[in-house]
């Protein structure tokens, strides 16, 4: 028997590793089964980075070195989202602060499309298209949806006065 060892906040790759630039893969058939594993550790690690830096809303799978298009979301429930793809992404921009999990203590100054359409299979592998008006929540996703194709924040900054430490 394999005993399992769960991911958490010291498996969080840190700005510099080069598998963060990295896109990552769809979830194929054969690797659904692993998705509950997964999205235990994307759960774990955000549990434990919001106990530490006090923020924390979504967590992407290459974030844990799990190189699959998976983003994992817990505002007021959690949500799974699966090979996700963004359509319908908005004209209207907006200026905002991010952070990451991966440099915690850094906020980056990006654009962001106010609104966007989330495609995507939920856990159970059902099709789900989610449009999504909130700036928060479309942000969110961006940033997340970034990690997927291997795109950080920082390659985002609006120029180099666009970034500021968390105090």
């Amino acid at each position: 028997r394999v005993s399992f060892k769960m991911k958490d906040l010291k498996d969080l790759l840190i700005l510099g590793d080069p598998r963060l630039y990295q896109p990552s893969t769809p979830v194929t058939t054969l690797e659904w089964a692993s998705l509950g594993e997964w999205v235990a550790d994307l759960d774990n690690t955000m549990k434990e980075v919001r106990a530490k830096y006090n923020f924390g809303r979504a967590i992407a799978a290459p974030q844990l070195g799990i190189m699959k298009r998976v983003i994992y979301m817990k505002i007021d429930r959690p949500i799974v989202l699966v090979n996700p793809e963004l359509t319908d992404l908005s004209h209207d921009m907006f200026e905002v602060w991010d952070d990451c999990m991966c440099f915690p203590n850094l906020l980056v100054k990006v654009n962001r499309h106010r609104s966007l359409t989330v495609k995507y299979q939920n856990e159970k592998g059902e099709h789900c298209i989610w449009q999504v008006d909130d700036e928060s929540l479309s942000e969110l996703i961006q940033h997340e949806y970034d990690h997927l194709d291997g795109i950080l924040c920082t390659m985002r900054a609006i120029d180099n006065k666009s970034l500021a430490w968390r105090l």
